[in-house]
């Protein structure tokens, strides 16, 4: 591991990206933190730079890191990844923090990651992989509701329909396969066992071989209180989640986490970057697979990477040189909790262009907003995405950092903005 200042490019300009930035900069050997192509955050935060380069332009990234000597590449979001930004870099001789374009495979198909988890007997739904409505429909009346109907390939984290109603779970299959809703990621269905319980997200660093879980986290996936309405990306996400305690994250370790490494290699899709895992914990404590993400989960990112003590800079260059296992992680004891505020109509058709304002409020070091969908014009920011901000707040309870984080949110406005306000109430009434 040099000793040297290093320059290091985050890929991506979203809140998982600005927080990225934010715990990249912070590190003795950063720097400079570039980012690409970042947001109206990521354009003022200390140490950081935008640089007007698209997280899908791979030509573009590869000549970016020549230009700039980059000496590591952290890639935030799905799609470079899936569409093998990776594989381009190395080749390019460019030290880089994520899977290849076949070990990405995990995240962009669905029906891929159900047939794997499968021949490697990890536990998820039941479940049926189809391309044509007819086939997919007979086997949709033989599931009970709740029913559970994914789009195969990347969706920005909305490709699911849950429903109890049989018309409406008919209606999104056909929908899917005949390109309307998602196009090319919902050419095949997956359709699952509904599984009962509460959700938590289990995140770990990999090397290849080792595995370093993160904090635990839990995040709230429907855009209302008490999760009605809509699937999102994600309206919030708070840390620690106490439903993942010592022995539950074991166990995922032992029965998910590992197998999944191991059965990546074993398949020639070895996987070094941050390997995501959506857990259905049933009622019974049985941890069950909703699906893997080959990346920061967001807004998991922004709570998460608050709380973490240690220099983030030197654990990814660990995992790059495949020297994770000398590697250990501090966390400060604190509980952090982030709220999402979304642009007016999010997740149907989010509007954009609207002023932000209250972005100057200082609520002192517990406190931290973390730009999403957000883009500068002059000295104003606009809104440029469906989950706009993302507000977190540090507490030495979970009591503590919600309110903290709710102050924060309402220190800010723009024309439609909205949020939950129960973001960490089911670690609350765990406690």
């Amino acid at each position: 591991m040099s000793t040297d200042k290093q320059t290091i490019l985050v890929v991506g300009g979203g809140g998982r990206e600005h927080a990225l930035a934010w715990k990249l900069a912070q590190s003795p050997r950063a720097g400079s933190v570039l980012v690409a192509p970042g947001n109206a955050g990521t354009a003022t935060e200390a140490g950081v730079r935008n640089v007007d380069v698209g997280a899908e332009d791979l030509p573009g990234l590869v000549r970016l890191c020549a230009d700039e000597a980059v000496d590591l590449v952290v890639v935030g979001p799905e799609a470079p990844l899936a569409a093998g930004l990776v594989d381009r870099l190395e080749e390019a001789g460019v030290r880089v923090f994520g899977p290849r374009q076949a070990a990405a495979e995990l995240e962009a198909s669905k029906a891929f990651t159900k047939d794997f988890l499968a021949r490697h007997q990890v536990p998820t739904a039941a479940y049926g992989n189809f391309d044509d409505a007819a086939t997919a429909l007979q086997f949709l009346t033989n599931m009970a509701p709740p029913y559970v109907i994914k789009a195969d390939g990347l969706a920005a984290g909305k490709g699911v329909v849950v429903t109890e109603d049989y018309a409406e779970a008919e209606a999104a299959v056909r929908d899917m396969l005949s390109g309307n809703r998602f196009g090319a990621a919902g050419a095949r269905v997956v359709i699952e066992e509904f599984l009962p319980g509460e959700e938590a997200s289990f995140i770990a660093v990999v090397d290849g071989e080792t595995l370093l879980p993160l904090a635990s986290s839990q995040d709230h996936k429907r855009v209302g209180d008490g999760d009605s309405g809509p699937n999102t990306g994600g309206m919030g996400a708070y840390s620690p989640a106490p439903v993942l305690d010592d022995a539950l994250q074991a166990r995922v370790m032992d029965e998910i986490m590992r197998p999944v490494v191991r059965g990546l290699a074993a398949e020639g899709r070895r996987f070094r970057g941050f390997l995501y895992c959506g857990l259905m914990i049933a009622p019974d404590g049985t941890p069950k697979v909703v699906e893997f993400n080959v990346r920061l989960g967001d807004p998991e990112t922004q709570p998460i990477l608050m709380r973490l003590e240690s220099d983030l800079l030197s654990l990814l260059e660990a995992a790059v040189d495949g020297e994770l296992e000398a590697q250990t992680l501090r966390w400060t004891e604190q509980s952090c909790v982030g709220v999402v505020l979304a642009a007016e109509h999010y997740p149907a058709s989010p509007a954009k262009g609207d002023v932000i304002s209250g972005l100057e409020t200082d609520l002192g070091p517990q406190t931290k907003v973390f730009h999403a969908g957000t883009r500068a014009d002059g000295d104003t920011v606009l809104t440029a995405g469906g989950r706009v901000l993302c507000a977190c707040g540090l507490g030495d309870t979970l009591a503590q950092a919600q309110e903290r984080a709710y102050v924060a949110a309402d220190a800010i406005s723009f024309r439609g903005m909205h949020c939950r306000r129960d973001i960490g109430s089911r670690g609350l009434n765990r406690d």
